[in-house]
């Protein structure tokens, strides 16, 4: 069995070597199981790409990628799925907090569970700083009710994935793709596994609170449909209460309950034509709902295995 290693690289020139390093023990020496290194440098402003290159030069399990410009971290992760020959794919970040010695436990726990397409490794000890660490909740607990995702799974970028989850996301077309996002649109076998979480050794983290709160948008405007499906209620309620409305004052009207001359008729046309409006809004979003599912041209199925002649 293969493992293919993908890693977004971006300014690590001070951690790359280490990696590597450290990796190549865990598999020749530890599991003693044939593995390849994807580091795809998204354009890094340091040395990054020069080390990357000497680490080719040395051992040719190693493969390099470097992207045009800055995209971030999910498309260079698409880049790395592309070009993977493994049976099972992981990825973890370049920055030494997932410790390579912890895979050892998720890839003994995938061989011991046929049933189990994903493993998300879980951090037992979260050395994030305190934006990240609120940033993720609350990005956790959004994700969790726009995606029916079960609230006890906790989605990291440290994964252990077979082969053919990672070809059905690679075959995904979607703009910005969350990697998170697309696992839990694909399978609903997906475990967490508990891993050693360390500090970051060098620099400093790149996710800043606006960065965060712009995924987070992101993900609910893309992967949601649920600000279309308030407008559109709101729509049909404000209209269908703009006609009851509309109904009462009128019968007021005839009955002698309003006798401000005007007063009526204005009512009943503010009323139409509001929820006029808004029922139109909602339709237009009950259609933009339609337009957004159809955007994202994900796989009509996901063949797990196959028996045939």
């Amino acid at each position: 069995m293969l493992y293919s290693i993908v890693v977004p690289v971006y300014n690590s020139e001070h951690t790359l070597e280490d990696l590597y390093t450290r990796l190549k023990h865990v598999f020749d020496e530890e599991l003693k199981r044939p593995f390849e290194l994807l580091l795809v440098d998204d354009s890094s402003r340091d040395r990054s790409f020069e080390i990357m290159k000497s680490l080719r030069e040395k051992d040719h399990r190693v493969k390099i990628f470097q992207m045009a410009k800055n995209f971030g971290q999910h498309p260079a992760l698409l880049c790395g799925f592309q070009y993977v020959n493994g049976d099972f794919v992981i990825t973890m970040d370049d920055d030494l907090q997932h410790p390579p010695e912890e895979i050892p436990k998720l890839i003994h726990v995938m061989d011991e569970r046929d049933d189990v397409d994903v493993i998300l490794a879980r951090y037992e000890n979260r050395k994030h700083n305190l934006i990240r660490r609120i940033g993720t909740w609350i990005s956790v607990s959004m994700t969790t009710k726009m995606l029916n995702k079960d609230p006890d799974l906790e989605i990291t970028s440290f994964r252990l994935m077979r082969r053919f989850i990672v070809d059905a996301i690679r075959d995904t077309s979607i703009h910005l793709p969350q990697i998170g996002n697309l696992l839990v649109m694909t399978s609903n076998r997906i475990i967490n596994v508990d891993v050693h979480h360390d500090a970051r050794a060098y620099g400093h983290s790149g996710y800043s609170f606006r960065k965060l709160f712009s995924e987070l948008m992101y993900d609910i405007t893309t992967h949601s449909a649920l600000p279309l499906v308030i407008v559109r209620n709101i729509g049909i309620f404000t209209f269908l209460v703009s006609i009851i409305l509309g109904i009462v004052y009128l019968i007021r009207y005839l009955t002698g309950g309003i006798t401000v001359p005007g007063w009526t008729s204005i009512i009943l046309v503010l009323l139409a034509s509001t929820g006029l409006t808004l029922l139109s809004i909602g339709i237009l979003g009950e259609y933009m709902l339609h337009v957004l599912n159809e955007s994202k041209k994900m796989p009509n199925y996901v063949l797990r295995q196959k028996d045939i002649d």
